[in-house]
């Protein structure tokens, strides 16, 4: 294979970065939305009102949170995985909390408001990339292709320079944070605009899910568009099923379409699994989310982590002893602990275990050798 000249990066590496800068893109009105239309139906009217925040009356709160989250993953996939775009991404998603907090304080309303939030964030969004991409240049990557060197032959940043196992990671916290949105509740579960706003979050991230895992598969062809299509058919089909159920029904149908997801993630990422793993990944892929979440939600519940944030936004504290939780963090621990999981069972997409290692005293493989290992 030719290397490329100066400049110009292989046509699936503009195509992750496209698609990645897309979803980011995306969550920004959704988080907009969420800030002037949703957030003003959950707070209590006046000081003297007779509905007093409970446990998860907050959740255009927990949702926008989440709509975050999407866009710093959607920032990850951009870079495919490396470090320049991760770190670029991880200080925009603090700066946007923090932001979060001080225009929820200032309570903007109205579709003037929309517009000027769609705006800073797309602002904040193409600073964040910009930053991304002068990092490249520092650190000599060319788009978003790199060389492996001769020092360390086993990173997995193959023919686009892509991370596999961050982009796996990716792929399964998103899958995770998806569930999440989809089991959002409030108080009286009958909000008009709870439903749509939970579906179409859980729906972003799911394109998140798979966007992560497509980039991830070691190959390229029909076997992954296939596999890639069974995700987001399932997922498309799964969340507006889960979110007909009642609120105190989904739990186990959620755990069901996750541990679905999880495993569509982790075979089309790592297709040539040694036959003894085969038999740990239903168990784990079902399990795994399910008991970090609840461990997550019950730490969540104990500390009240909600609780700062609320006074900060200057609005009303829950009352009657609930705890003012937040589901998006207990999500994204639940997800990067679940990703975890799935590495340590599946072993992790290309590193040493997952496709021949160089000959002794002979060079290292070309960056787009992983095409043909998995």
């Amino acid at each position: 294979m030719m290397p490329l000249p100066a400049g110009h990066a292989p046509r699936s590496g503009r195509r992750l970065a496209a698609a990645g800068v897309g979803l980011a893109a995306l969550a920004v009105p959704l988080w907009a939305v969420g800030m002037t239309v949703w957030q003003p139906l959950t707070e209590p009217v006046g000081p003297w009102s007779e509905r007093l925040p409970e446990a998860s009356t907050y959740w255009a709160r927990d949702l926008r949170f989440l709509a975050l989250l999407a866009a710093v993953c959607g920032l990850v996939l951009a870079g495919a995985g490396r470090r320049s775009w991760l770190t670029p991404a991880v200080l925009l998603g603090g700066g946007a909390l923090a932001a979060d907090v001080a225009v929820d304080r200032a309570d903007p309303t109205g579709p003037g408001a929309t517009v000027a939030l769609v705006v800073a964030g797309w602002l904040a969004v193409g600073i964040t990339v910009a930053s991304a991409v002068r990092r490249d240049g520092a650190t000599g990557v060319d788009g978003p292709r790199r060389t492996v060197g001769p020092a360390d032959p086993h990173r997995p940043v193959g023919a686009a320079g892509r991370d596999r196992a961050v982009l796996a990671g990716v792929a399964a916290v998103a899958a995770v944070l998806a569930l999440t949105a989809v089991l959002t509740r409030s108080p009286t579960g009958r909000e008009p605009a709870l439903d749509p706003a939970a579906l179409v979050t859980a729906l972003l991230l799911l394109a998140v899910t798979v966007t992560g895992a497509a980039a991830a598969a070691p190959a390229r062809g029909r076997r992954r568009l296939t596999a890639a299509t069974g995700v987001a058919v399932t997922g498309g089909i799964g969340l507006p099923l889960v979110r007909l159920v009642g609120p105190a029904d989904r739990l186990v149908p959620a755990a069901l379409l996750g541990a679905a997801l999880l495993l569509g993630v982790t075979l089309l990422t790592r297709p040539a699994l040694p036959a003894r793993r085969y038999p740990l990944l239903v168990p784990v892929a079902l399990l795994a989310p399910l008991a970090l979440w609840h461990v997550a939600s019950l730490v969540s519940a104990a500390l009240s982590p909600g609780a700062p944030l609320t006074a900060l936004a200057g609005n009303s504290p829950v009352g009657g002893g609930d705890p003012d939780v937040l589901p998006a963090l207990a999500g994204l621990v639940a997800g990067l602990g679940t990703a975890l999981v799935l590495a340590r069972t599946a072993g992790v997409p290309g590193r040493p275990g997952h496709r021949p290692a160089p000959p002794a005293g002979g060079s290292a493989r070309p960056a787009n050798a992983e095409r043909r290992y998995p």
